[in-house]
């Protein structure tokens, strides 16, 4: 005898949860919103389909963002507006993924109008659903880009007008001019024959990605009773009598029977490419004859900070190249104020013998200080055990700490005697160099002028390197 089970689909979750994991929920969302209907959806065709593990969902800021707490698929978080242009990183990253972008009127067609449309325009191998209550549901009814003239939100009390705030954008209509996107349609969760039209147009443009024909949009206008101030009944009507006369449903672009599955013109260089193609070989080609010692097990977080024009950004950026020919892993990433010159700059170098997840530094192992306001910004980060270099000529009181090493190097003033103030970065690089001991001289002396190409530095460079590594050797 045959038995008919009803449950939710594979790719639900099997409990709801509350933010923190404190209670179950059976909804997130409030009475008549359509945002449950839509992910049943989605969840169904993820399922019937049978893509669930190589599905990700890329839900933005709005109540889409409770998405993640449904879909037992991979699931990223973006920021306001920035779903398609994370699920564009991620699909082409991983191109037999499934890539659906979830994302409201607030969201996609005001701060994030500009990335779908860059996105559709590309033609990126992505799904775009697209939930469309004219209204922003979750930071308190104010006007969207959907918002219907006449119609009262937080910010129009007196309602939206042509003058004021223009007209409401039809998003499936705009992108539905463009050449590249394959099916775009809109449709609304009312009644049961528009909700299975709706759950139509969600398998369609599923299929249409799982077939690498392209980009596919479904535009769903749904309920925002709370903000929209009306019950889940009226919120409805609202949608069939007034709503979807100026948001026409239907077909927009449909040339899914035309397109042939895209077939990647340019596919990704092997990782030895990279070098080639970024032109960074030239540095480990040319320098030559020197033997390098074997990479060892460490992370060395580098927080290097000064004035603006005193090389730090150059210091750091020379020493993660030299790590880097050394075959270590790096990263360098810079930060300064608007003033750049005579501003504040810092940059954060990380080196490792493994794979780098982030660029990032809160609590670096050592950190190059090159004036008093950068000594005081940074010298509590500073790990315990970690090394503190400060420029002693520009800085007149040593740091006190007693868990760290710390040296002072009168780097500025050194770099004066041999010439320039300006080489007082490469006497702090030697002075790290020194410390830490894994870098080869003949290796850094070679480096250099590839690094820093204005020759007229070359010698100069050189002399304050070496002259950092003595003041290291005397202290």
């Amino acid at each position: 005898m045959k038995t008919t089970i009803l449950q939710k689909p594979a790719s639900f979750y099997d409990e709801f949860t509350q933010k923190g994991g404190a209670q179950l929920a059976n909804t997130h969302y409030c009475p008549g919103c359509g945002h449950g209907i839509l992910h049943k959806l989605i969840a169904e065709a993820v399922s019937d389909f049978g893509i669930q593990d190589k599905t990700v969902l890329i839900s933005p800021v709005g109540c889409s963002v409770f998405a993640y707490y449904y879909f037992d698929v991979g699931n990223i978080q973006a920021a306001h507006g920035r779903a398609p242009a994370v699920a564009t990183g991620y699909k082409r990253s991983n191109p037999e993924s499934i890539v659906i972008s979830y994302q409201g009127d607030g969201d996609l067609a005001a701060i994030g109008a500009n990335e779908i449309l860059q996105a559709a325009n590309r033609g990126e191998q992505m799904t775009v659903f697209f939930v469309n209550n004219a209204i922003y549901g979750m930071t308190g009814g104010q006007m969207a880009p959907t918002t219907l003239i006449g119609q009262k939100s937080t910010t129009t009390p007196r309602g939206r007008t042509m003058q004021n705030e223009g007209y409401p954008l039809r998003m499936a209509e705009i992108i539905a001019t463009l050449e590249a996107p394959v099916y775009v349609e809109r449709v609304m969760m009312t009644d049961p024959k528009n909700i299975a039209r709706t759950r139509k147009a969600v398998r369609k443009a599923l299929k249409i990605q799982m077939e690498k024909k392209g980009f596919s949009f479904v535009e769903v206008l749904s309920g925002c009773p709370t903000g929209l101030k009306m019950t889940p009944v009226n919120t409805k009507n609202w949608i069939t009598d007034v709503l979807s006369k100026y948001f026409e449903p239907g077909v927009k672009k449909d040339e899914s029977e035309d397109r042939e599955p895209i077939i990647t013109l340019h596919p990704d260089p092997h990782f030895e490419e990279y070098h080639e193609l970024l032109d960074i070989r030239s540095l480990s080609d040319k320098v030559k004859g020197v033997k390098l010692s074997a990479v060892k097990e460490m992370v060395d977080e580098i927080k290097i900070a000064g004035f603006g024009g005193q090389g730090v950004l150059s210091l750091g950026y020379a020493l993660a190249n030299i790590a880097m020919g050394h075959n270590y892993k790096v990263s360098w990433l810079p930060s300064y104020g608007p003033e750049m010159r005579g501003g504040t700059a810092n940059c954060s170098v990380k080196i490792s013998d493994k794979r780098i997840s982030s660029p990032m530094i809160d609590n670096p192992t050592v950190l190059v200080a090159m004036n008093k306001p950068s000594l005081q910004k940074f010298v509590d980060d500073v790990q315990p055990g970690g090394v503190i270099l400060y420029d002693s000529g520009l800085i007149d009181e040593a740091p006190k700490r007693n868990d760290v090493t710390v040296i002072g190097i009168p780097a500025t003033a050194e770099a004066d005697k041999l010439g320039s103030t300006k080489a007082a970065n490469m006497v702090m690089l030697g002075a790290y160099a020194k410390i830490r001991g894994y870098l080869s001289n003949d290796y850094v002396k070679q480096a250099l002028p590839l690094i820093i190409k204005n020759k007229s530095f070359h010698k100069l460079n050189e002399d304050a390197f070496k002259r950092g590594m003595e003041l290291v050797k005397n202290s």
